[in-house]
């Protein structure tokens, strides 16, 4: 039983992981090819749309603060 047991081979560890690699590597490039881009068009319209929005919302932001701070001035000057 003992050397029924010696000739049974563990699998190389190195050759399995070449194997688990290269079929990674193979299916990463069948994702990649499935990938479908945006035109250049959509693309320049998407950031106006998102430069415009932060542009707009940091305008909302800093009149929000300005606000804030002159009514904490109010209220400091009251209570000094």
């Amino acid at each position: 039983m003992a050397d029924n047991e010696k000739n049974t081979k563990k699998p190389n560890a190195l050759a399995a992981f070449g194997k688990r690699t290269a079929k990674f590597v193979k299916d990463c490039k069948g994702e990649i090819k499935k990938i479908v881009w945006p035109a250049p068009k959509n693309v320049f319209k998407n950031t106006g749309v998102v430069l415009v929005t932060i542009i707009v919302l940091g305008l909302f932001v800093f009149l929000l603060d300005t606000a804030f701070m002159s009514l904490l001035g109010l209220v400091m000057n009251v209570a000094g």
